[in-house]
């Protein structure tokens, strides 16, 4: 057997052996293994048992390279698959209960035997690849994982999996150990898969729940999306890593079959350590069910544990302490821990991460694609450490360990020189002994960082810290899902900074946390079962945010995307044709889109230039604000930018803060006029965060509209929820004076304000429209993937923050002085905006856009009337000039504005009054005004 990152060991169980005389004792393998090729042993204070085996291919509590992890799970899958293939009555006294893997238990084999049940094994050449594979060969283990993995069909006499038809298995995987594991037996079933849960989720009923009577944590939750998962008429299969008793197994068979009941089930683990007593108590128990009990194991035997051990185990466990970090202390020349780099995982919506609410056959081929993408987008992350050699430790967090393994799967295979290994943080609290011969050698603390049902607690991560003698790590790649990326995981004690200080290099990878959606009935392509993915019940349950490159073309990391994906739904129309919708009250704005403005190549010209002469000037205004928002928020601000407009300004507001060493979470949310603020936007934004960290976003003010639409529609969601929120907005620019934390009140050229998608990730504006956005769902929008050539989102930013560090000195000695001045809304420009109203005869004040942006916007999408340019800023409006030039829009300079410029929507617009191309028709001012 190999240790966590390379090189031969003793076996791992010598230690507590030698001090507590506890022996393991081999009786039967289908693969010809022992005990101690699969098992090392370690002490824990447990009042139900006080010593732990601990496994050496399930990858939680030991670093174990993942292929191995996962050529594991699938070989117990395969044994599991030939036991089905048979009927019950065929085993003997296996269908009550007698693993259908054993070989008589009066005699243990040598490591080579064949079992009495040898036609269960798998290909004979996979015994001697799994031999080397335990024993370090990495090349070995590579082999072994790829022929079962491979989409080819198994060689001749391997376990192919069967065709189930209409019987066909469910598969039920063990919090939080065998989570990873029973997913790995599902896929070599093609079965449908479930595994239980410690994590409550509002508004989704437990199906069923059970005790583990030797756990640390004992209390499961069965929450599958749809109910029906479990009531199907082909066998259930439990998976767990290891039997002890059996004692878990029965009560969760009890429970499930008095909701369910069937006539087969099988029990499988890696190993089956359970008494003569404890057998025939399963075949009582499965006489009374009535039903077909089996076990599979990958060896059998039994723990030899003597008399006084628990007393003597006390007294080791007084002597040595208890769990406790076996790190050793850091050198006085050692760097200090680096920042962990945050990577958002390129995966789907909606795609399970695993089991913990169900996962079928369907899921598969996306589920595959979705790993493949993640592991280059972590190869890119790592670098140069992948190569000759590297150390990588990829670690997945409690019961999230099937996406973690098979990540770090797909990234060994990518870098076959890299040794990657994978485990698991956990309940757990385990001894630590620095000690060749001791399992655990080295063990990290910290406080959970999600939402258990049990509350929080203590938290573990073992032999993440090298022991004495054994190298040290380059990479550690910290896998945790959205519910679990919360402030407690980047605390000063959390877990973020126990593991930093044990690599040169960290990475956070979040995975979207999966939610049920709407029912999905219809197979994949290429789905292994020939069984469609579950069905979606709907719930009260949460979409999860949306990440580049798969929505929108900033990168996973500088925002998540609250909104529902509609890149395939035609929603453009002309804007002649929504502008006279709109105004006869046929239509709302949000419930359709304009058709992309594609800029003339005078218009990008100007773009360009009025970006790099405006670049410093932002960069100042976004060091500002954000200083600004630090000072009053705290270093735990989360950032919510309005979409689309806020969103550049929250990516550089990101990015400003990263630069003084603080990671801000940033998302974007849509808000519609006179329809308010997404609403299932903030029932997502509070269960995953602090309802008081938010911070609203947007670019600019105009004449405070949207303000008054925010703070009205958090109002309305506090009353109806009692959830508040802060309706406070950070702006880069309030010309209108109507918000208190902002970069600066002058009206100037914001460049992102030149363009639409293409300058904020290619998003469009967001979507209202309730024929296809439903109660559960983010308000909608559109990948503009095409317009890729022309995308100049990155540019933009990457222009203004390249001028940080040059403003970086004004930013420190301007932004206490306006922190200390009186910032109070004075709502001078909504007073403009109506006297302007009266003055032309509108007597309408949305259709009056005071400002560079939305005067720009008015350009852009919507039958412009007329242009106001205040006489002392024709210099600095360039591109408004040419828009209205090429628009036929009349420009009218005047004196008194507050504002550089003022757009000004045809009052009674109706396709008479423009020609078809938006140009205003000769006599229609007359028209207008008459």
């Amino acid at each position: 057997m190999s240790d966590s990152l390379g090189g031969s060991v003793p076996w791992t169980g010598e230690w507590a052996s030698r001090e507590l005389g506890i022996g393991l004792r081999t009786t039967g393998s289908a693969l010809g293994l022992r005990l101690e090729d699969l098992l090392g042993l370690a002490l824990r204070r447990n009042p139900r048992r006080a010593h732990l085996l601990v496994s050496r291919v399930l990858g939680k509590h030991v670093p174990t390279d993942p292929r191995l992890v996962d050529a594991c799970g699938l070989l117990l899958g395969r044994l599991v698959a030939r036991t089905l293939a048979v009927p019950p009555s065929a085993h003997g006294a296996g269908a009550t209960g007698v693993a259908a893997t054993e070989a008589p238990a009066s005699d243990a084999p040598s490591a080579d035997a064949a079992p009495a049940d040898s036609d269960v094994s798998p290909a004979p050449r996979v015994r001697p690849l799994l031999a080397a594979a335990l024993s370090g060969g990495q090349e070995q283990t590579a082999e072994l994982w790829r022929r079962l993995r491979s989409d080819a069909p198994p060689e001749a006499g391997a376990a192919e999996a069967p065709s189930f038809g209409a019987a066909a298995p469910v598969v039920l995987g063990f919090a939080e150990t065998a989570t990873a594991l029973g997913h790995c037996v599902a896929d070599a079933l093609g079965a449908a898969y479930l595994h239980s849960t410690r994590r409550s989720v509002p508004g989704l009923a437990p199906a069923a729940g059970f005790e583990e009577e030797h756990s640390h944590a004992t209390s499961h939750a069965l929450l599958p999306a749809d109910p029906g998962l479990l009531a199907g008429p082909g066998p259930l299969v439990l998976v767990d890593d290891e039997l002890s008793t059996g004692q878990t197994a029965l009560n969760t068979l009890a429970a499930l079959h008095r909701e369910h009941p069937r006539d087969r089930y099988v029990v499988a683990a890696l190993v089956d350590l359970r008494t003569d007593e404890d057998r025939e108590r399963l075949q009582r128990f499965a006489a009374e069910l009535g039903a077909s009990v089996e076990v599979v194991a990958l060896a059998v035997g039994e723990a030899e544990l003597p008399a006084g051990l628990h007393g003597r185990a006390a007294e080791l466990l007084a002597q040595l302490g208890e769990a406790r970090s076996g790190a050793r202390a850091p050198s006085a020349e050692a760097a200090p821990a680096p920042k962990p780099h945050r990577l958002h995982a390129p995966w789907p919506a909606g795609l399970p991460e695993g089991g913990r609410h169900g996962f079928g056959p369907g899921d598969r081929p996306a589920f595959d694609a979705a790993v493949a993408q993640t592991a280059k987008a972590l190869q890119d992350a790592l670098g140069p450490v992948l190569t000759d050699g590297g150390r990588v430790l990829v670690l997945g967090s409690e019961e999230l360990l099937y996406a973690p393994l098979r990540i770090a799967a797909a990234l060994a295979e990518r870098i076959p020189a890299a040794q990657v290994r994978f485990s698991s943080t956990t309940r757990s609290p385990v001894l630590a002994v620095d000690d060749p011969g001791y399992a655990i050698r080295t063990a990290l603390t910290f406080p959970s960082s999600d939402d258990p049902a049990d509350g929080p607690g203590p938290r573990y991560a073992y032999n993440v810290v090298p022991g004495a003698g054994q190298p040290d790590v380059d990479a550690v790649v910290l896998v945790v899902d959205e519910a679990a990326d919360t402030p407690a995981l980047h605390a000063p004690d959390g877990l973020l900074a126990a593991v930093a200080p044990v690599a040169a290099q960290a990475v956070l990878l979040v995975l979207p946390t999966s939610t049920p959606g709407r029912a999905r009935t219809q197979p994949q392509a290429g789905s292994s079962g020939g069984q469609p993915g579950l069905p979606r019940a709907r719930s009260r349950r949460l979409p999860s945010p949306l990440r580049g490159p798969q929505f929108g073309s900033y990168a996973a990391d500088e925002v998540g995307w609250l909104l529902t994906d509609l890149s395939g739904v035609p929603l453009e129309a002309p804007v002649e044709e929504r502008e006279e919708a709109i105004q006869s009250g046929g239509a709302h704005y949000a419930e359709s889109l304009p058709v992309e403005y594609q800029p003339t190549a005078a218009y990008q010209q100007l773009f360009a230039a009025a970006l790099d002469a405006s670049a410093g000037r932002l960069a100042h205004a976004v060091g500002v604000v954000t200083e600004t928002v630090l000072a009053e928020r705290g270093r735990g601000a989360v950032l919510v930018s309005l979409a689309r407009a806020g969103t550049p300004v929250g990516v550089l507001m990101r990015r400003w803060a990263l630069a003084r060493g603080v990671d801000l979470p940033h998302y974007s949310a849509s808000i519609v006029r006179g329809r308010g603020i997404d609403e299932v936007a903030l029932r997502w934004l509070a269960a995953s965060h602090r309802p008081e960290d938010v911070v609203f976003v947007d670019g600019w003010t105009g004449k405070g509209a949207i303000a008054r639409e925010l703070q009205a529609a958090l109002d309305g969601h506090a009353e109806r929820t009692g959830v508040r929120f802060d309706p406070g907005l950070a702006v880069l620019a309030d010309p209108g004076r109507c918000v208190e934390v902002f970069g600066t009140r002058d009206d100037f050229l914001i460049p992102s304000a030149c363009l639409n998608s293409t300058v904020s990730g290619l998003v469009s504006r967001t979507v209202l429209n309730t024929a296809l956005i439903g109660p559960d769902d983010f308000h909608g929008a559109k990948f503009y993937a095409e317009l890729a050539g022309a995308d100049v989102s990155a540019r933009f930013v990457d222009a203004v923050s390249a001028r940080f560090d040059e403003v970086r000195a004004q930013v420190e000695r301007d932004w206490p002085r306006l922190a200390a001045a009186d910032r109070a809304p004075t709502w001078e420009g909504w007073a403009a905006v109506e006297r302007v109203s009266a003055d032309y005869g509108i007597h309408d004040v949305n259709l009056v856009k005071p400002g560079v942006g939305e005067t720009t916007r008015v350009l852009l999408r919507r039958v412009p009337w007329r242009v106001l340019v205040r006489r002392d800023a024709e210099a600095g409006l360039a591109h408004v000039l040419l828009l209205a030039e090429q628009r036929g829009v009349p420009v009218e300079v005047v004196d008194g504005l507050p504002y550089s410029c003022v757009g000004l929507i045809h009052p009674r617009y109706t396709r008479g009054a423009t020609g078809a191309d938006g140009r205003v028709a000769a006599g229609a001012e007359q028209g207008a005004t008459a």
